[in-house]
């Protein structure tokens, strides 16, 4: 009986020894790796060792605002959307995925996709998206210049937006315009998609947005290249018909 004492007075004298070694050291549990063949979740955060959200995966109702150095805004146009965002190393969103799809009792379909590539601290540069309503659909890829953070923050495209809306609706486009030549607002440079009129389309524009190369399919195989100068107006277009 002495000798199991003994032995017991032993292994707790060891383990006391151990715990103390732990905390000093900093030891931690090996890591575990759980297997699954299905999990049902509202919201899945993936999180860096210090906590750090990396990606957000989300139903609608758990749907995340948007992430800036760490901090959490309120998106509350985001209600309506499921999916997932990336956010990079200092806790700023990235990019991400929603999708929407319903048809509401008066029968009109809302049905949405967007993935999106951000810039460093700024907005979409690289947009995949899709639009599906009850008199349109639209499938495009849009190709962006977006100026950098120091130039133009997302603070700053709030502010700018809460200033156009106390100006009288005849001075907007001319607000809107002025950030435009000064390098602070996003532009499309690239947009590839469908048309209205059932066609295709590819658009090439300056830095200003101005559409100056157009090259089109119509629905019944119609194509024709369109090259347009500042204002708009064709300069020259390019047929099978065409002469040189």
């Amino acid at each position: 009986m002495s000798q199991i004492r003994t032995f017991l007075a032993g292994a707790t004298t060891m383990a006391s020894t151990l715990a103390a070694v732990c905390m000093l050291t900093g030891a931690k549990e090996p890591p575990r790796h759980e297997h699954f063949d299905e999990i049902t979740v509202g919201r899945i955060n993936i999180v860096e060792p210090d906590g750090t959200k990396r990606m957000v995966i989300s139903n609608m109702a758990q749907f995340p605002g948007d992430f800036t150095q760490g901090k959490e805004g309120a998106r509350p146009d985001r209600n309506s959307f499921a999916g997932m965002l990336f956010i990079n190393e200092e806790g700023t969103e990235n990019g991400g995925l929603i999708q929407k799809g319903s048809i509401a009792a008066d029968g009109k379909v809302s049905s949405g996709l967007s993935l999106t590539f951000d810039r460093f601290r700024q907005d979409q540069a690289l947009q995949l998206l899709n639009n599906d309503s009850a008199n349109h659909q639209m499938t495009a890829l849009k190709i962006n210049d977006v100026p950098n953070f120091k130039t133009t923050s997302m603070e700053d495209v709030r502010r700018f937006g809460e200033e156009a809306k106390k100006l009288p609706a005849t001075e907007r486009q001319a607000y809107w315009r002025k950030l435009s030549e000064q390098g602070r607002l996003s532009t499309n440079r690239i947009w590839l998609g469908n048309t209205g009129e059932k066609g295709s389309s590819l658009q090439l524009k300056d830095a200003q947005g101005r559409v100056r190369m157009l090259l089109l399919v119509s629905a019944d195989g119609k194509a024709e290249i369109q090259m347009l100068d500042e204002t708009g107006k064709i300069s020259k277009s390019i047929t099978p018909a065409s002469k040189e």
